[in-house]
């Protein structure tokens, strides 16, 4: 950040440039869609393509999900679950449990933290093992969230994930559900324990949404967008070669002195006057032309977490004065304890 930021191009590798500038972000970004394996989510399964109409079936999904755990977060098992702990893996095991904790259990392995950890040939190889298997998943365990048991009420993102026939289709249909069910859970609970390690506690009257967008600002979980190379780029700017790839980095343009006051501190009141659908350079959930559906699942279930944190009396430890950032695919802190004020 501190080579690059205020700058609108610059050269990363031999065949890499990264952009920070919201003006020529917005002008490279609407040179074109993203293509295929441009997409994290939606990107090619073992080279099996994901049509549109099934990633907006996925959506549509998860997307009820969503609303039926918020509806199910306001029962009582829901208020007294303890969160204090290691975070965000407190927090994802919270989301995995209150989305899909009716889920059958080699599904439920798909959602969990564990496997984001490892490398990537490990959980797909992960899912071709559980895709070989010949029997059906094993009913979902009790729901200590809800406090029910049994397998009929699973979610629908698992009923789209079940009865397949083929082992093709099987090993589809689990990594999707994984790249459906995983980064909701990781993204939300990776936000939420930034927000608390940046602010917390926080006053009364601040907005949990002021909280989330100031913690995204600084802390973006998904901190770049990257564009293969493409004839649109060069046309443009003749800075950037035929072969050059390009690497969007919000993370530069979110903290840039000249779009944001005081930019390296945690303000949430600042978004009080600010839109952040429409300020410059503020990207985290990419550009305005191809803006993130899950946005729309993504702040009412942090804000539901944060508030509950909030309500509660969490806050960090106050033994703890360090925290890590890997540098990562998903940017968050790595290890944060949250104890219970007295």
């Amino acid at each position: 950040m501190g080579e690059h930021r205020g700058q609108d191009l610059f050269r990363l590798e031999r065949d890499t440039i990264g952009v920070a500038g919201p003006a020529l972000m917005n002008t490279l970004l609407a040179a074109r869609p993203a293509g295929p394996t441009e997409r994290p989510t939606f990107k090619p399964i073992f080279g099996r393509s994901i049509s549109k109409q099934e990633s907006a079936l996925g959506m549509r999904a998860l997307g009820q999900d969503v609303r039926s755990a918020l509806a199910q977060a306001q029962t009582r098992n829901a208020w007294t679950t303890d969160l204090s702990g290691r975070w965000p893996q407190v927090g994802h095991r919270y989301l995995r449990d209150l989305v899909f904790g009716q889920d059958p259990y080699l599904l439920r392995m798909f959602a969990g933290r564990s496997l984001q950890l490892l490398p990537h040939m490990t959980w797909t190889s992960a899912a071709t093992v559980v895709a070989a298997c010949p029997r059906r998943p094993l009913p979902g365990p009790f729901h200590r969230i809800t406090g029910r048991s049994g397998p009929g009420d699973m979610s629908q993102l698992a009923a789209m994930s079940t009865g397949k026939v083929t082992y093709r289709d099987r090993r589809h249909a689990m990594v999707l559900y994984r790249r459906l069910a995983a980064p909701i859970c990781l993204l939300i609970s990776t936000l939420v324990t930034s927000a608390m390690w940046m602010g917390a506690p926080f006053d009364d009257d601040t907005p949990d949404d002021y909280i989330l967008y100031e913690a995204m600002r600084l802390l973006p979980p998904s901190w770049n967008l990257l564009r293969f190379a493409s004839p649109q780029y060069p046309a443009l700017d003749d800075r950037i070669h035929h072969d050059d790839d390009l690497l969007f980095l919000n993370l530069l343009s979110q903290r840039d002195p000249a779009l944001w006051e005081e930019p390296d501190t945690f303000l949430p009141q600042r978004w009080k006057h600010l839109d952040p659908d429409n300020h410059p350079g503020y990207l985290p959930f990419g550009h305005v032309q191809e803006r993130c559906l899950g946005r729309h699942m993504v702040m009412p279930l942090a804000a539901l977490l944060l508030g509950r944190l909030r309500d509660n009396g969490y806050t960090v430890d106050p033994d703890q004065t360090f925290a890590r950032v890997p540098l990562d695919g998903l940017l968050g802190l790595s290890h944060v304890t949250l104890v219970r004020r007295p």
